[in-house]
């Protein structure tokens, strides 16, 4: 069977995602931003017993990284690239440092900004 058959020109590769994520199509654990920070944890770890996508994750996040360009750098669906990382992130191969909220994201401020529109 040739490599080739299981790409499709105007989606790319179709069954390599999927298989990645064992099916999944949620990750586990705490929700992973767009802007959370990915580092590797430095545990020990033989890439050998490893899938090339969690040893590219591993290489990539030496240096803190946004999910976002991890995603780009990996050329992986975001959706997958969260799997991975929170299957990583289970077995202490990475941490994840969320976007710190800031007030303009305050369900409640924003509403009052809101309403005071309103009243004008």
């Amino acid at each position: 069977m040739r490599g080739d058959q299981w790409l499709d020109r105007s989606a790319g590769p179709v069954v390599r995602p999927y298989a990645l994520t064992g099916g999944r199509t949620r990750p586990t654990g705490e929700t992973i931003d767009l802007l959370a920070l990915v580092s590797s944890t430095g545990a020990t770890v033989d890439e050998l017993l490893l899938e090339p996508e969690y040893v590219a994750v591993i290489r990539q996040c030496r240096q803190p990284k946004p999910v976002a360009d991890l995603a780009s750098d990996l050329d992986l669906p975001l959706g997958v690239v969260r799997i991975l990382l929170s299957d990583m992130r289970e077995h202490g191969l990475v941490m994840i440092r969320q976007p710190a909220r800031n007030r303009l994201t305050d369900p409640k401020l924003l509403k009052d900004v809101a309403d005071a529109l309103r009243k004008l």
